[in-house]
């Protein structure tokens, strides 16, 4: 029997293990990627205390300052979460039961949904450039969105490739000042706006997109990769199923304190309708989220 149960593993999930060890209820959490997100980031810029880190590299300090207050870990994938009277019923490679339970499940990459994407999955097409940009030494790479994540992704496969599309369908790119700075002044790096992709092309690996827009005269562009960034997908199944209360956008949603519509059952990090969607936020969200879970164990 733990106390608290936390399902997933990025900076939420961590953090929140770490508080409930550290105040000393019984704690577990259970994720597949330890890390999370975290893992996929080059970098990490805008988090106090580090001017620059690796995303796994902050990732395993959070494991490991949770570890410290004796928090357990079990690195598998929760499948079911199933109420018990009172309590909750896990469901990973064993079941596990825990009087409260904290969401930290985060998000998966939103698929572009056009011709050859699916075909070309690992043959060209790719949601990670930290995974999968060293493949692309000089070669010509795209990248779909106009986020700050897309101009990040950039910014690294611009490391590897010896041209990089940044294809966004708005007229301007939408992210932080320094990062649109780093990457307009690299020459390796070139942002098409107000342009679709609407197919990918191939044989046994990628060859070329196909734009809505014609991009130098033509609608077709060579390219050896296409690395995708176009927003994520809260993963928030398990706990719709249990009866938690999401948005229309699929986030749970929960009060200020981490709490959401079930006595017992908190959320936390991006997965929830909060709208900051960062490592510093998440972090702090998920110790909010165990704070709560600490009251509310208190109070029974």
């Amino acid at each position: 029997m733990f106390d608290l149960i936390i399902i997933g593993g990025g900076p939420s999930g961590l953090a929140a293990a770490m508080y409930g060890g550290r105040v000393g209820i019984k704690t577990l959490l259970i994720s597949e990627l330890p890390g999370g997100n975290m893992n996929f980031a080059s970098w990490i810029e805008n988090y106090p205390g580090f001017e620059s880190i690796q995303g796994s590299e902050l990732a395993e300090k959070f494991r490991a300052h949770a570890v410290k207050y004796n928090a357990e870990f079990k690195d598998e994938k929760a499948t079911k979460v199933e109420r018990k009277g009172q309590n909750f019923i896990v469901a990973g490679e064993a079941g596990y039961e825990a009087k409260s339970i904290i969401f930290a499940t985060g998000t998966t990459f939103r698929k572009l949904g056009v011709p050859g994407e699916k075909e070309f999955d690992g043959k060209g097409v790719h949601y990670c450039a930290l995974c999968d940009g060293p493949l692309y030494t000089d070669k010509v790479i795209a990248v779909v969105g106009g986020s700050n994540s897309a101009v990040k992704e950039a910014i690294l496969l611009a490391e590897y490739g010896k041209k990089v599309y940044v294809i966004s369908r708005s007229e301007q790119i939408k992210c932080e000042n320094c990062n649109y700075e780093k990457a307009s002044s690299n020459p390796k790096i070139e942002f098409i706006y107000k342009t679709n992709v609407v197919g990918i092309k191939g044989d046994k690996l990628v060859k070329s997109i196909m734009l809505d827009a014609a991009y130098k005269g033509k609608k077709e562009l060579a390219v050896d990769a296409v690395f995708i960034e176009i927003g994520r997908i809260p993963a928030s199944e398990l706990a719709k199923k249990l009866g938690v209360a999401v948005n229309e956008k699929g986030e749970i949603i929960t009060d200020k304190e981490s709490k959401t519509n079930l006595p017992g059952v908190f959320a936390a990090g991006d997965v929830t309708n909060s709208s900051a969607k960062q490592v510093i936020t998440g972090a702090a969200e998920g110790v909010k989220a165990a704070y709560s879970a600490y009251a509310y164990l208190k109070s029974k």
